[in-house]
């Protein structure tokens, strides 16, 4: 937190950092032993409040608020800004106790069975009033003070942090409630009391919390299905051919690993044998298991079907796709979507307002108010304090994004923050790369063309001598031919790779390049005996590639890239939901154009070198148009950060997936119409949580405050009050449960 969001009461200096404190005697104990608050990979968090020592003592991980996830402690405690109760940052598989909900609950019990008899003694009618009213003081003072102890700390520390939040207007009300009963029993033997109502109160509020923390506990279900997900073990096949059970964490990258029939894939990998079907559904949502052969790609937590696969593990522990779907959707919950600023606003100016109206409302049923005015001022204005809830407005949003963002988990859609869920809505426009975008993005040698003088076979020697060195997706395509051919290779000397255009070197001591036109044209070679068939092939859908040996064009290679079989149905489901398409490549036109005639795109921007796609969205951009780009290569990573929502392919580079707000994880288009779906269904549910959290504070207050009186003779009792604020906070936490449902 910056100094300027905590008001902090206190500052204490460690290791060149300054961490604040809610007052001088947190700071004081943090100051005398640092080390017991802070672990040394945490070095860098800015406490909110230190952890008590026992706590210190037996749980040092990091906590966070839902609310405010700039509020960071080790240890569990309070949120020094809206008083919630922190949660922890990383959330474990393992059914974890939950210290704050077994308080609770055991405090609401507690107040549960003395507040019954407070309130049967205010109406019993043959019970004398002093003996009522002594025993309403006997009962109702450990209710308030050990009951009620959580709320009273937090709305304390409220005051001091100058953080006014929903816990300084149960501690104003509760405490007046009591405070005048308890003077009034000591004063005068006629004045009313309110035990009754400060009692109720504490249970009612403490039912709420209750209520509140079992709700809250549903958000993270999805993390915690996820990370159920992933085996415990793994069958490792020795160097001598035997077999063994290890655990996950002993597995080292290059191992082979055998994965029987109904097992789980234990990690990221490639089929070397055997061929299987495997469902990975729990990381796509995609019901229909997808058949495995030798050299495909398995993930994680996928779940082998009848067949034995033979892998080898390439990806593991914090870097397989499950791993990174986890930490993205943590980074996700954590993070804040722009409509909150609007609670943010409101929350700001909101408790002053309460305590402002509360105390209007005293002054004018003192003043103008029937027979006793002061017991009416003070019923009325406790009950404005206790209805105006501020934690179901601040609650609206962030529930509704951790709920939307485990969703999007369950259904192979990652959002890194909840900005891009947000934004998702909005998008009008979806630029997408063809190749691994649009297409399968393993490319196959269909075609090669020979100039005069030269034959295929000494073609695809020089090519595939040359692309042996590349990292270009379509190297692989002429590598597979000339492997698939028995094309011997030589050693390229003096190789050069200049991006968008080709590469060059030197084999068996002739120079040699292969490329695109542009190429061929910056190594001035005349292409005229190549160009008729090169038409000819890129009208058919074939990306060309031109290859030159000793300074003379020689031939000509087209290479195909199957396009997916879901792209045509979700570019048809964009296009009717309005959406403009439009492909960007840097593949030539007349290739880009016959796919983009496969798939219904009437956009094509071809041609363009990696540096100049991110122009061609901040192009769009300045046009007015809400871009998201959709790519997977480390050549779209800049169109993807400069997109206001960029869209990464789950099977390609990781740059590609830093760089993006949203991971389709199985590199389906039909992902970007999910997200929008989920993106609307999320902010519908935004809207929905604001306006009841809005509407309930406007409605409620001026009843509280006594406005239906006057017409009515209405009046609304603290006790019911308090029942409202809770159901309030419930209200929203469960409408935002419901995105759990929606159908994507």
């Amino acid at each position: 937190m910056s100094v300027n969001e905590a008001r902090p009461g206190a500052t204490a200096e460690h290791n060149g950092r300054t961490y604040y404190f809610c007052c001088k005697g947190c700071a004081a104990k943090f100051q005398a032993d640092p080390e017991r608050y802070l672990k040394p990979q945490l070095a860098t968090i800015q406490l909110a409040h230190p952890a008590r020592p026992k706590a210190a003592a037996t749980d040092t991980r990091e906590y966070t608020c839902p609310m405010h996830p700039e509020v960071r402690q080790i240890g569990p405690g309070s949120c020094p800004k809206c008083g919630m109760a922190l949660e922890p940052v990383e959330i474990s598989a393992e059914p974890e106790d939950n210290p704050e909900l077994r308080d609770m609950t055991r405090r609401f019990w507690v107040g549960v069975v003395l507040s019954a008899p407070v309130v049967a003694a205010a109406m019993v009618p043959f019970l004398s009033a002093p003996v009522a009213r002594f025993l309403g003081l006997a009962l109702a003072t450990p209710v308030v003070l050990w009951c009620g102890w959580p709320l009273l700390r937090r709305g304390w520390q409220s005051l001091v942090n100058r953080n006014l939040n929903m816990f300084t207007l149960i501690g104003l009300g509760v405490a007046t409630a009591y405070l005048y009963s308890v003077a009034a029993v000591l004063a005068s033997r006629q004045a009313p009391v309110y035990f009754e109502s400060a009692a109720v109160i504490v249970t009612l509020v403490l039912l709420g919390q209750v209520l509140e923390l079992k709700a809250r506990s549903q958000t993270g279900a999805a993390i915690k299905a996820l990370l159920g997900l992933a085996p415990k073990t793994a069958r490792l096949i020795r160097a001598d051919a035997s077999e063994v059970d290890v655990p996950l964490a002993d597995v080292r990258k290059g191992q082979k690993l055998r994965v029987r029939p109904g097992e789980k894939i234990p990690v990221d990998g490639t089929v070397v044998e055997g061929v299987s079907s495997v469902d990975e559904s729990m990381l796509t949502g995609e019901p229909v298991p997808v058949e495995k052969n030798p050299g495909d790609r398995v993930t994680a937590a996928t779940v082998n079907g009848t067949g034995t696969l033979v892998m080898r593990a390439e990806r593991i522990g914090s870097e397989t796709l499950l791993a990174q779907m986890v930490r993205m959707v943590m980074e996700a919950q954590r993070s804040r979507a722009p409509i909150q600023r609007i609670a943010d606003v409101v929350s700001g100016y909101f408790v002053p307002i309460v305590v402002a109206a509360a105390a209007l409302a005293f002054i004018i049923w003192a003043i103008f108010g029937p027979q006793p005015r002061l017991l009416h001022a003070l019923v009325n204005a406790v009950a404005v304090l206790i209805i105006a809830c501020p934690c179901a407005l601040g609650l609206a949003t962030p529930m509704s994004i951790m709920v939307a963002s485990g969703k999007g988990a369950r259904m192979g859609v990652l959002f890194r923050n909840a900005e891009a869920i947000e934004l998702m809505k909005k998008v009008d426009t979806v630029v997408v790369d063809k190749t691994g975008t649009l297409t399968e993005g393993k490319p196959k040698l269909a075609t090669v063309k020979t100039a005069p003088g030269f034959s295929e076979r000494q073609i695809l020697h020089v090519a595939v001598s040359l692309e042996r060195a590349s990292e270009h997706p379509l190297a692989a395509a002429i590598l597979a031919a000339a492997e698939a051919s028995q094309i011997p290779l030589s050693p390229a000397e003096a190789f050069e790779a200049v991006p968008g255009k080709g590469i060059r070197g030197i084999v068996d001591g002739t120079p040699v390049a292969v490329g695109n036109r542009r190429w061929m044209d910056d190594l001035h070679l005349n292409l005229d005996a190549l160009l008729g068939m090169a038409e000819t092939m890129q009208a058919d859908g074939e990306t060309v590639m031109f290859a030159s040996i000793g300074g003379r064009a020689a031939g000509v290679l087209g290479v195909t890239d199957p396009v997916k079989a879901t792209a045509e149905d979700a570019i048809r489901q964009l296009r009717r939901d309005g959406i403009r398409v439009i492909m960007l490549t840097g593949d030539i036109r007349k290739s880009a154009e016959a796919v983009a005639r496969k798939l219904g795109i009437d956009d094509v921007i071809a041609e363009v070198l990696p540096q100049d796609k991110s122009r061609e969205i901040k192009r769009l951009q300045d046009q007015g148009r809400i871009v998201a780009m959709a790519g997977d290569g480390i050549n779209d990573a800049p169109a993807l950060a400069q997109a206001h929502v960029g869209i990464a392919m789950g099977t390609g580079t990781d740059i590609a997936m830093e760089s993006a707000g949203v991971t389709l994880v199985k590199g389906d288009l039909t992902g970007i119409v999910r997200a929008r779906k989920l993106s609307r269904a999320t902010m519908r549910n935004i809207r929905q949580n604001l306006f009841f959290a809005f509407v309930y504070n406007l409605l409620g207050v001026p009843i509280a405050a006594g406005v239906l009186y006057p017409f009515f003779g209405i009046l609304l009792s603290p006790m019911i009050a308090a029942a409202a604020m809770s159901f309030s906070s419930v209200s929203v936490i469960g409408n935002a449960l419901r995105l759990r449902n929606t159908a994507l």
